[in-house]
């Protein structure tokens, strides 16, 4: 077993004492980012940090952990990109100013998201500008930032289109919302392309990461898996534009 495999499997044995069941994929944390017992409260820290209230524009992943977040960005009146379940169904663009205030709450849900966001094309992620923030959910994190997601690669994906788009750069601050148990007192060896968080936010604590080393590699198409770029059509349209970092 690698490196990374061997620590996500320690720390899912830990999260399934904590974890809410996907209906789903019920405790297959290999297909879904948990939500879990607390993340209101990491949530809470999320929303009264500083990156939170400068942001207008925020990626915020599709995962379980961050529904609410997703929710409070809309009643803040900022708007959401994210995709939907991963990035093969594209980006979407959650605008509150284009949602009526009692859709919200469907909105932020991966169910009723799709009816209420705006599909859109990397032409148009390109046009909306500056990117502020990225927050997601992942499997497991240390200290450092480093972080382990469930094992597809799909933040680390979204970070290096959006960076070859220059919707966001290595100062983009980027953060992850975990329970206490994924959260590690130990050395992780990430890859190039792994994303490094500048802020972790668990259900009793917030961690500022020191100098965080965020990739600055947009895709690197060598390495990628080649069923990504089958099965993706950002990469597809991306890798067909000849846009480079």
């Amino acid at each position: 077993m690698d490196h990374k495999a061997s620590v996500r499997e320690r720390v899912w044995n830990d999260l399934r004492k904590v974890a809410v069941p996907d209906s789903r994929f019920h405790f297959d944390f290999g297909e879904f980012i948990a939500d879990f017992e607390g993340s209101a409260d990491a949530v809470a820290r999320l929303t009264r940090h500083r990156y939170y209230r400068d942001a207008d524009i925020i990626f915020i992943a599709p995962d379980n952990c961050i529904e609410q977040l997703r929710l409070q960005a809309l009643r803040d009146g900022k708007r959401v990109l994210m995709t939907t379940y991963s990035i093969k169904r594209g980006f979407w663009l959650l605008d509150p100013k284009e949602i009526a205030a009692e859709d919200y709450e469907k909105a932020a849900m991966l169910d009723g998201m799709e009816r209420l966001a705006r599909p859109v094309s990397l032409e148009q992620i390109a046009a909306l500008g500056r990117v502020d923030y990225l927050v997601t959910g992942t499997g497991a994190i240390n200290h450092e930032g480093v972080r382990f997601g469930k094992g597809h690669g799909f933040f680390d994906a979204e970070w290096g289109i959006l960076y070859t788009l220059g919707c966001i750069s290595e100062e983009t601050p980027a953060a992850a919302v975990v329970h206490d148990c994924q959260l590690l007192d130990e050395k992780l060896y990430p890859d190039t392309f792994d994303t490094v968080v500048d802020v972790v936010f668990t259900p009793t604590r917030t961690i500022e990461v020191s100098d965080p080393q965020k990739p600055t590699c947009g895709i690197l198409w060598d390495r990628l898996e080649p069923h990504m770029l089958d099965t993706i059509p950002p990469l597809q349209d991306l890798k067909r534009s000849g846009r480079t970092v």
